[in-house]
């Protein structure tokens, strides 16, 4: 019985040390990979906005000069 208990021990250790294994080598890097790509879409992204924000106010102001142009050929 000792004989089964010291084999399911070890055979423990080995599945749990290759897990480790291949987290450390393998799951790290790649999330680290990830981490650093979502971190330039997120800048990216900020970008777009910002240029989004300033091409809709100088649409606005160009709406708002025409209105104020009609409004004066009205008068």
């Amino acid at each position: 019985m000792a004989i089964v208990t010291r084999t399911i021990s070890m055979l423990n250790f080995i599945i749990t040390s290759s897990a480790l294994t291949f987290q450390v080598t393998v799951l790290y890097p790649w999330h680290k990979q990830l981490d650093d790509s979502f971190e330039a879409l997120k800048k990216e992204h900020v970008s777009l906005l910002q240029k989004l924000d300033r091409f809709r106010a100088h649409e606005a102001k160009g709406i708002k000069d025409q209105v104020g142009n009609m409004m004066k050929e009205e008068m």
